[in-house]
């Protein structure tokens, strides 16, 4: 007689492993580290902050 064995065990194994494929899949694809948001985040404040002292503030004229 064989072992018994128990098949949601390996189901949910199946189950976990398809996931992880897909989320490191979506991790490539969509994911950035905290560490490159935040630094695309001041590059851009910086730059904002560079155009905005060069501005010159003329008035209109009627």
């Amino acid at each position: 007689m064989g072992n018994v064995i128990n098949l949601n065990r390996f189901r949910k194994r199946a189950e976990r492993e398809a996931s992880a494929k897909q989320a490191d899949a979506n991790r490539t694809k969509f994911g950035r580290t905290k560490a490159e948001r935040s630094a695309a985040e001041k590059q851009a404040d910086q730059a904002k902050a560079h155009l905005d002292q060069h501005r010159i503030d003329r008035e209109e004229r009627p």
